[in-house]
């Protein structure tokens, strides 16, 4: 759904500058620091209006976050939504998830979330997926070790896909839901997740934790025999 353009955006997004970092690429290494709470850090890819990056701040004071989305008229929802709650530990960046190991050291995160991204339907369009192995391997170059994953999507199919990418990236898979709220309500929503509820529709949900693995990519092919005679 394509976002609503928001009148006066830029006075809007210069109000909410606090938590608004706009070169984090300075920060590679660095992050903790901007955080008073001194504990894990976790990343949200694409937070959309904000309201599972506020609410989990909210509930975990003691976690630095660091939300990311590439939509400003979506951004600045959810930075007026942080500002609004007063809280210290979040920060907001706009940037590309391909650009994670730029934007962050080897072991600085330790949890990543995906809630709800593009399910990019089409096979020849399967590489934009945040989770094909590609973008699997970055997650690796920038979480600490046997940190995670965690994935809801309303798409079956793309969770079905994931499913089969996490342990060919080197991640164990549990919590593995097929119908989070099936019973009642878990765990907190994002503003289209309450919709889907309402809805009745399923959501799908992991957690993927990093284990110990050999890029199969990285390993140096055997070197050639000499086959000169003697």
């Amino acid at each position: 759904m394509r976002m609503r353009k928001k009148k006066n955006l830029v006075p809007r997004m210069e109000r909410c500058s606090a938590v608004l970092i706009t070169d984090p690429f300075a920060q590679r290494g660095q992050w903790r620091t901007l955080f008073q709470s001194g504990g894990e850090l976790h990343v949200e890819l694409g937070c959309g209006k904000g309201r599972f990056t506020a609410e989990t701040a909210q509930q975990n004071p003691c976690i630095s976050f660091v939300a990311i989305e590439r939509v400003p008229d979506a951004m600045v929802m959810a930075m007026e939504r942080v500002c609004a709650m007063e809280l210290q530990n979040v920060r907001f960046i706009s940037c590309d998830a391909a650009q994670l190991p730029d934007i962050f050291s080897p072991g600085e995160v330790d949890r990543i979330y995906i809630n709800f991204c593009d399910p990019w339907p089409t096979k020849r369009h399967a590489k934009r997926r945040l989770t094909h192995y590609n973008f699997l391997k970055l997650y690796r170059q920038v979480l600490k070790p046997n940190g995670q994953v965690h994935l809801k999507t309303d798409n079956a199919p793309l969770f079905a896909f994931s499913l089969e990418e996490f342990p060919a990236a080197g991640f164990s898979l549990s919590e593995i839901s097929h119908n989070l709220h099936e019973n009642s309500p878990c765990g907190i929503m994002t503003d289209y997740e309450a919709k889907f509820y309402e809805l009745g529709t399923p959501i799908n949900r992991c957690v993927a934790t990093m284990e110990t693995w050999t890029d199969p990519d990285a390993v140096p092919a055997p070197a050639p025999q000499d086959s000169a005679a003697p």
